[in-house]
């Protein structure tokens, strides 16, 4: 009885008989695998301008919107207006500013009180410069 030299193979010894053809490392590495799927595309980057309202100001809405469009791994700018809401260009995974518009944003940092959050479309913005914050406009 002699173990298997083929990786793929169970680990455990099987009897040898003289009508079973032997299997070496050859009959190993010409078995067919699968080869690796391709990668996906990545997506086309989107961008969204929001306007957000209520009480946003003052309460380390503008500090949280840039460390978390960072940890998303999103690019643009947080600012004060004043008018009193906070106004943000987010651009990135579609996936990514989705979420910030539609799940972070409305909740915003503990002290906010977010009572709208307005979105328009706008262009997307080059990664490599990150995610800032502007002044007051």
């Amino acid at each position: 009885m002699f173990p298997s030299t083929c990786a793929t193979a169970p680990r455990f010894l099987r009897p040898f008989t003289a009508t079973a053809p032997r299997r070496g490392m050859a009959a190993c590495a010409a078995a067919p695998s699968d080869p690796p799927p391709p990668p996906s595309p990545a997506p086309a980057p989107k961008a969204v301008r929001v306007v957000v309202k209520g009480r946003v100001q003052g309460v380390f809405f503008r500090d949280w919107t840039v460390e978390t469009a960072r940890a998303l791994g999103l690019a643009g700018w947080v600012r004060n207006r004043r008018d009193g809401t906070v106004e943000a260009l987010l651009s990135g995974d579609p996936d990514k500013v989705d979420e910030m518009v539609a799940r972070r944003i409305p909740v915003g940092p503990p002290a906010a009180a977010v009572t709208a959050v307005v979105p328009s479309p706008a262009d997307p913005v080059d990664p490599a410069e990150g995610f800032r914050r502007k002044p007051t406009a």
